[in-house]
């Protein structure tokens, strides 16, 4: 038999061998020394010794609850040590480092322009002041409002504003400057939170119709009377008796009789009151019991508006020597737009685009004064506001014809703004003249920018490029332009170098018409006739009245800044209203736009109403 021996040669092993065992054991070691004498290669040394230890590393490491790859490992815990080196140099070069701090860039001048024109409405403010009116020159004045006049039925009527450079309270014109505020609010809101003042023309508004909710009984559903205005200016009769125009005193020592102006039928100031309401009411629409308040408030007095037709200013009454309103229809208009808007109700838009009213408003038969938005005719607003419904919610029949109408009548408007038409003239320095050379131009001007910044806005909002003036197709960058240049005008480039907004830039007025910045707060209290020295007086203000446009220059780009005449240097609550609403429009960044749903809240879905199928056929 033969085996194969272990060391590589051949094995013969005799099954009949008589050899001993010792002897046996005495050849096998032999043969073992003799097999040791020459190397072994690693199958022998593995067969011979069995698995041997490994002499390489091991592969993985055990953490015990994983096993993981040592070169993994390696490489991890490597990468957080230098992550860990690094971040510790980084560390200490930053706190090392002098640093530089990258400011943002500077706000344009139409924010800056919009922070001083809002602090105009603060100077303004009568009653009680908040502590944070931020105005040092102002204090408490007209607490005894309303309560001095036995004859009136509403006896607190403290609060609100002051027209102008005087201490008389008008519900019309600052109605409708609560209204543009509010608008330019519900359009600009993102605008106004980037610039820091939504908080503030939030107050400024709910000062406003805070006051005008105390001028009528707000919990009725039926009035039958508004208290209109506070205090008179009337002097034409040569009298000397005081009052808010012949008197010149700071608000705060008034000691003499402010009679309450009633009205009982005045469609156009409480229409316009209605509108006020209605879109503060979509302003503080989170705050659900004050917006409720002021909706029932606006449709109250739209109903007296409609029930008791009159216009307010009637029969050579004080309201008609200073704020003479020509119309109640086109407040009709703005108004039902407004309370559309606000309730959803389809009766108000019904209203607001019913031809017949559309007619007596004056949308169809043009006139040097068509397009003119102002406290006075407000069709132009009311077409925009229009025009905004039919671009974005496109609500069919029955309004379609109406709001078709106002669009193009929109665009129309749109037109006479640029200066390649000849509806209104400019001055050679580029203003327009809106008001045909008549002084006061500015409060028209400001009106007319807002109105274009915002249907520039809207038809970018609608994806639409621009529109048409005739033949000719003409972007909404040109008006923007348009409104870019007017308020520029009016903020220094314009050939006198002067800004007509006191305290933007370094030139501007100094002797404006205006009680409270002209007398100085000494703790002397001039009376009627006493304050008279400081009305005449050539040394400028003694106070600043942050904010305030001015009438602003006359048809030849002059201006004199001359206290005594209001005609150039007396600010109003309308004309700033417009301006605010004007820069808010134009400041930041074009991009952010309109906000295009918010003031569509309370309105249902439209699902338009097909026409009427025709009358049937007759051979």
């Amino acid at each position: 038999m033969y085996g194969r021996d272990p060391w590589g040669g051949p094995l013969e092993i005799n099954a009949t061998d008589s050899a001993t065992d010792d002897d046996r054991s005495r050849n096998l070691q032999d043969l073992d020394r003799a097999a040791l004498s020459r190397p072994l290669d690693e199958t022998q040394q593995s067969w011979l010794l069995g698995p041997g230890e490994q002499k390489k590393k091991k592969k993985y490491v055990d953490l015990g609850c994983i096993i993981v790859s040592r070169k993994i490992f390696v490489w991890t815990v490597g990468t957080l040590l230098v992550s860990a080196l690094l971040a510790g140099l980084i560390t200490l070069i930053v706190k090392t480092v002098p640093r530089h701090h990258h400011r943002h860039s500077p706000p344009d001048n139409y924010t800056l322009a919009l922070h001083k024109a809002l602090m105009f409405f603060n100077a303004q403010r009568s009653g009680k002041l908040p502590k944070h009116n931020n105005v040092s020159w102002r204090g408490n004045s007209g607490l005894q409002d309303g309560k001095s006049d036995p004859s009136v039925l509403m006896k607190d009527l403290v609060g609100g504003y002051y027209d102008a450079g005087d201490a008389i309270k008008f519900n019309f014109p600052a109605s409708f400057s609560m209204t543009m505020l509010s608008w330019s609010v519900i359009e600009y809101s993102a605008k106004y939170e980037a610039a820091g003042e939504l908080n503030h023309v939030k107050e400024i508004i709910k000062w406003g119709t805070d006051y005008l909710l105390k001028t009528f009984n707000n919990t009725a559903d039926t009035i039958d009377r508004i208290a209109a205005q506070v205090g008179i200016g009337d002097t034409s009769g040569g009298t000397s008796a005081p009052n808010d125009h012949y008197c010149w005193m700071r608000p705060e020592d008034i000691d003499y009789p402010r009679p309450v102006y009633e009205c009982h039928s005045c469609s156009d100031l409480a229409a316009e009151m209605a509108a006020a309401l209605a879109s503060a009411s979509i302003v503080f629409k989170d705050n659900k019991a004050y917006s409720q308040k002021l909706v029932h408030g606006a449709r109250t007095l739209f109903k007296f508006a409609r029930d008791q037709r009159g216009r307010y200013s009637a029969g050579g009454s004080d309201p008609a020597l200073f704020y003479n309103s020509s119309s109640y229809w086109d407040e009709f208009v703005w108004g039902g737009a407004w309370l559309y808007y606000a309730t959803g109700n389809s009766s108000y838009l019904q209203l607001a685009t019913h031809p017949k009213l559309a007619k007596h408003a004056g949308a169809f038969w043009g006139g040097p004064d068509y397009g003119v938005l102002s406290w006075d005719n407000k069709l132009a607003g009311a077409q925009v506001l229009l025009s905004r419904l039919r671009l974005f919610l496109s609500p069919g029949y029955p309004y379609e014809e109406i709001l078709s109408t106002f669009h193009n009548q929109t665009s129309i408007i749109m037109c006479s703004f640029l200066p390649v038409f000849t509806s209104f003239n400019r001055t050679k320095g580029g203003l327009i003249q809106l008001n045909h050379g008549r002084p006061q131009p500015l409060q028209y001007v400001v009106n007319a920018a807002f109105l274009a910044a915002l249907y520039s806005d809207y038809l970018d909002a609608a994806d639409t490029p621009g529109w048409y003036c005739g033949p000719n197709f003409y972007s909404t960058d040109v008006l923007r332009e348009f409104a870019k240049t007017q308020i520029d005008y009016i903020l220094g480039k314009n050939p006198r170098k002067m800004s007509y907004v006191v305290g933007f830039g370094n030139h501007y007025p100094k002797h404006v018409h205006h009680r409270g910045a002209s007398i100085p707060k000494n703790k002397i209290k001039y009376n009627c006739k006493g304050g008279w020295k400081w009305r005449d007086t050539s040394k400028p203000n003694p106070n600043t009245l942050v904010g305030a446009m001015v009438a602003g220059p006359d048809k030849h780009d002059g201006f004199r800044d001359v206290r005594t005449n209001y005609n150039y240097t007396e600010p109003t609550l309308a004309g700033n209203a417009g301006l605010v609403a004007a820069l808010v429009a134009l400041s930041g960044d074009k991009a952010t736009g309109i906000d295009k749903n918010t003031i569509f809240s309370a309105v249902p879905p439209m699902f338009p109403t097909p026409p009427p199928p025709p009358a049937p056929w007759k051979p």
